[in-house]
């Protein structure tokens, strides 16, 4: 009990709470410091101090660009557009139906379908499409066909997260008004889904080939084709004027495809 002499003094947290709180600090202090430890236990410290130096006199050397080198690089970069372009196209045709069969109120078996779905476009998201490009080019061989491959593989799992969400949120009151007509199930799709997902689909394509443009760019880097097979040519004969004029082109392309991405998902959106 509290009187006058001895009033109540309010407490934002209790003893035993702000105990658990200086724990919980301490151990993530004690974390940091164990990853830090871990991190750092190979670290020739020697080159780290060294960094800024070799920086700049790389940077000497790489400016000025090359400009003469871009007639060379007029193909890569197309082949580069392709290569994103062409993907992003594999990665819908194989993103939609895993989204329908992802969605709850589309799924055709929930207990079987669904989760698999889940699992191929867990899976997709979870390799980079380097990795994938990697692998593709010791299984098919050099070329663009690999890159176009691994874009379209790795862009399944992210159309298809973002396309089966926005099937679970579409609004219920155009597919019940159509399912008491009658409708089968195909029709349902047809005429109550489809209509309220395209924006969103068209969006998300549109992003996820922004996206590609980025990726297809470095994909040369293990013989994927592109500006990234140009890039890793120069670097390899340490050619560094030739490599800021790369640099340049992928600059100049990532920034085109984001305001060509930014104006096509305004008009449709």
């Amino acid at each position: 009990m509290t009187d006058a002499a001895h009033p109540a003094v309010w407490r934002r947290r209790t003893p035993r709470v702000q105990l658990l709180i200086w724990g919980a600090w301490f151990a993530l202090v004690a974390l940091f410091v164990f990853c830090w430890q871990v991190m750092t236990k190979n670290t020739m410290w020697v080159f780290v101090w060294d960094a800024p130096r070799q920086a700049a006199d790389i940077g000497t050397r790489m400016w000025p660009p090359r400009w003469s080198y871009m007639s060379e690089l007029w193909w890569p970069l197309w082949d580069t557009l392709n290569m994103a372009t062409l993907g992003t196209l594999l990665g819908v045709i194989l993103a939609v139906p895993i989204a329908f069969l992802a969605a709850r109120n589309t799924t055709p078996s929930a207990m079987i379908l669904r989760p698999a779905a889940l699992f191929v476009i867990v899976a997709s998201r979870s390799i980079n499409s380097l990795i994938w490009a990697l692998l593709l080019v010791a299984i098919m061989g050099p070329g663009i066909l690999a890159g176009i491959v691994a874009i379209g593989l790795r862009s399944i799992g992210f159309i298809g997260k973002l396309l089966y969400e926005a099937i679970e949120e579409v609004d219920t009151g155009p597919v019940e008004a159509v399912t008491a007509t009658g409708a089968s199930r195909a029709q349902v799709l047809d005429y109550a889904i489809v209509p309220q997902v395209l924006p969103a689909f068209w969006g998300i394509t549109v992003f996820r080939w922004d996206i590609n443009i980025r990726e297809s760019a470095i994909l040369g880097l293990v013989g994927a084709g592109g500006l990234g097979l140009k890039l890793q040519g120069s670097l390899n004969v340490l050619a560094w004027p030739q490599v800021t004029m790369i640099l340049i082109v992928i600059l100049g392309t990532v920034v085109v495809s984001e305001w060509v991405s930014a104006k096509v998902r305004g008009a449709i959106i």
